[in-house]
């Protein structure tokens, strides 16, 4: 009789890697869809905040080009400029993009609430905290700075400009392990508001937790979500829920501040062999 053996981890988890705007601080990720609207409305081609949050998640310059390459989009900029876009364009728009979005960072920098307890409690479980961003080195100075101001400090922050390729490849998350020298991958969580944001976790083999009503997927302001209607609000948050789990997330939950509990499980999880 053949027999085949395989190492399993089953030790708890060891880090969390949090996401910042639509995660963190932000309810629902306006600083970067504001200024890409502004972008290409400098442009002569407006596109709407939906349109603006399409790719969301993704390396700033990256999101730009995504969002070029809409099919409307891409139809009104040929009607105005004569031409397709081109990576002149995509260059000149993200020159642009830089310096509206450092002045208008600090606007959008309160934490959502629950924010600085769950991180505690994270920390509490023995946790390190890593992040993730599509912002530049710059963009993210200012935010840590201000996120600091507010009480809260990851032990570890890894933008897009500073490995290979951003969201949805693997290297952020990569990098944040390496800073915080931990592995196996199953011992880290990615936690996020975006499609990329899930992807990225997944892409990486850890395991992912989608926040479906703080975020991108819903795009609005707590007061803004408090006032639709019950079945309005009921149902837009259904499909955030949807898209999430579609995408592969292994848990979809409402915030960062109801992530405790599925920490617990992915522990207990992890304690039978399981892996993401």
């Amino acid at each position: 009789m053949t027999f085949n053996y395989q190492r399993q981890y089953r030790g708890p988890l060891k880090a969390i890697l949090l996401d910042w705007a639509g995660t963190t601080m932000d309810y629902g990720c306006f600083a970067p869809a504001v200024v890409f609207v502004e972008v290409y409305k400098r442009k002569g081609v407006p596109i709407t905040i939906e349109q603006a949050r399409i790719p969301m998640g993704a390396h700033k310059r990256v999101h730009i080009q995504q969002i070029a390459q809409l099919e409307d989009v891409a139809n009104r900029w040929k009607q105005v400029h004569g031409r397709a876009v081109s990576e002149q364009d995509i260059d000149d728009m993200f020159k642009e993009f830089i310096p509206l979005q450092l002045q208008c960072l600090a606007d959008y920098a309160d934490l959502i609430p629950g924010t600085l307890e769950a991180v505690a409690a994270f920390r509490k479980m023995g946790l390190k905290i890593g992040s993730t961003t599509g912002y530049t080195g710059d963009m993210m100075a200012l935010l840590a700075n201000e996120a600091k101001k507010r009480g809260y400090v990851p032990d570890s922050t890894v933008c897009a400009t500073q490995v290979p390729a951003g969201r949805p490849e693997p290297w952020m998350c990569v990098q944040n392990a390496m800073n915080l020298k931990i592995f196996p991958m199953e011992a880290l969580v990615k936690v996020g508001d975006t499609l990329p944001d899930i992807d990225e976790g997944l892409n990486c083999g850890m395991w992912t937790i989608g926040l479906a009503k703080t975020g991108n997927e819903m795009g609005l302001t707590l007061a803004q979500i408090e006032a639709l209607e019950p079945d309005v609000r009921q149902r837009k948050l259904a499909r955030a829920y949807t898209r999430m789990y579609q995408t592969g997330a292994h848990y979809v939950v409402d915030s960062i501040a109801d992530c405790l509990p599925v920490l617990h499980d992915i522990n207990n999880r992890l304690a039978r062999g399981e892996r993401p």
